[in-house]
């Protein structure tokens, strides 16, 4: 029986979430029969291969799984095309590796589908974030998800949606934008995105090394990419752009350096309003946060560097992408 609703998960190396979400996947409430799973990884990964061929074997089920790897790594929106690409299904939902759909997410999906069969049309479940005691600042931003419009963590596209659209755009080579340029995407051919808030996955926080904000703002970089492809959206969505004040750091930094040659007061000056805003912006992601001796020490040095990188990244994109964003 052919499925009619196919499950994308794009992965590469993380073979303990992608267990977690199959086990979550084979128990939905919706006829095993009915549907089918793809896993994709990004590039050659022996360890998840392995993974799944034991998985398969153990596996009693009746919902059929595959596997398929891409020759290179090439990014999450193009795993994601080469799993839609290769689905049976009419509907498509795209999940992450890291979530754990809800028993019934298909097949409320599927629900929402059913009166627009044949027809481009997309749609975006719900995201759950859990959160224990005070979060860290990582965390904290990991349950912005909550607040996401459209996001490939949790959302379903008919097969004609993918097709007019062409899919993912494959220039978004990291796991950041890729699913806001397919929703812009969307928008631009007038396809509508429909909510269905009873489609849930949750989304634990995974473990994250000590400093992971410094190494994040690299994927700022595709703002721009985002902004040169969707001007209009870009900016009628509000989306965000460094904070001024990320500039003004900069600046100041650039300044004390200067002065440090020929001017002691000026360098002086520079770094004591460096070191306001500094606190300052380490105080403010501080609130409501963890106040652990090593959360602190963390915000406090990452809030140092911080605005710089993302400077950096997003005047390298501006530069990569041949575009005017700051």
């Amino acid at each position: 029986m052919k499925p009619s609703v196919s499950v994308v998960i794009a992965t590469w190396q993380r073979t303990a979430l992608v267990q977690r979400c199959l086990e979550a996947l084979a128990k939905q409430t919706m006829p095993e029969t009915f549907y089918e799973i793809i896993i994709v990884t990004d590039g050659p990964d022996p360890a998840t291969v392995r993974f799944m061929k034991q998985w398969l074997r153990a596996y009693r089920g009746k919902v059929a799984v595959t596997c398929i790897s891409l020759p290179v790594k090439k990014g999450p929106a193009a795993a994601r095309n080469a799993g839609w690409r290769k689905a049976l299904g009419e509907l498509i939902v795209f999940t992450d590796d890291d979530c754990v759909p809800q028993p019934e997410c298909l097949e409320k999906y599927w629900v929402a589908y059913t009166p627009y069969r044949d027809t481009a049309i997309a749609f975006s479940g719900r995201i759950i974030v859990p959160l224990s005691g005070i979060p860290t600042d990582y965390e904290k931003n990991t349950a912005q998800l909550e607040r996401a419009r459209f996001v490939t963590a949790n959302c379903a596209c008919s097969r004609k949606s993918l097709e007019l659209t062409g899919g993912l755009d494959e220039e978004f080579t990291m796991a950041w934008r890729e699913d806001t340029a397919l929703e812009f995407d969307l928008s631009e051919k007038n396809i509508p995105i429909i909510k269905v808030p009873e489609a849930v996955i949750v989304h634990p926080v995974r473990a994250a090394s000590w400093g992971i904000s410094i190494k994040e703002q690299k994927k700022s970089m595709f703002n721009a990419l985002l902004y040169k492809k969707h001007t209009r959206l870009y900016e009628k969505s509000r989306m965000e752009r460094p904070p001024r004040y990320y500039y003004i750091i900069t600046c100041l930094l650039l300044l004390a350096l200067v002065f440090a040659f020929h001017n002691r007061p000026g360098t002086i000056f520079c770094m004591a309003v460096w070191m306001m805003f500094t606190g300052w912006f380490a105080w403010k992601r501080l609130k409501d946060t963890s106040r652990s001796l090593p959360h602190v020490a963390e915000m406090i040095f990452t809030s140092a560097v911080i605005p710089v990188i993302s400077v950096y990244w997003n005047l390298y994109g501006a530069v990569k992408f041949k575009t005017f964003f700051v």
